[in-house]
């Protein structure tokens, strides 16, 4: 699944799912390491989990954060 991004530096992320399940998550743009990071994190992790770890997450001043984009891709599956 790919997701289009909104109000962050990643312009989009890519899932793939087993069931429920996150197996991968790529984004495209924004802080490579960070992100990187976060992707190795969630990978094993039970789609709503993460979504209640993530939800809500700002970076600064923005109502909204790559981690928080992430919740909304993964609520839309």
């Amino acid at each position: 699944m790919t997701y289009l991004t909104r109000g962050v530096c990643s312009q989009m992320i890519n899932i793939e799912m087993d069931g429920d399940i996150i197996k991968k998550v790529v984004f495209k743009g924004g802080c490579p390491g960070n992100l990187l990071g976060i992707s190795k994190l969630v990978e094993g992790m039970h789609k709503d989990d993460v979504i209640a770890k993530l939800e809500g997450t700002r970076c600064g001043f923005k109502a909204t954060s790559c981690p928080d984009q992430l919740a909304q891709a993964l609520k839309s599956l």
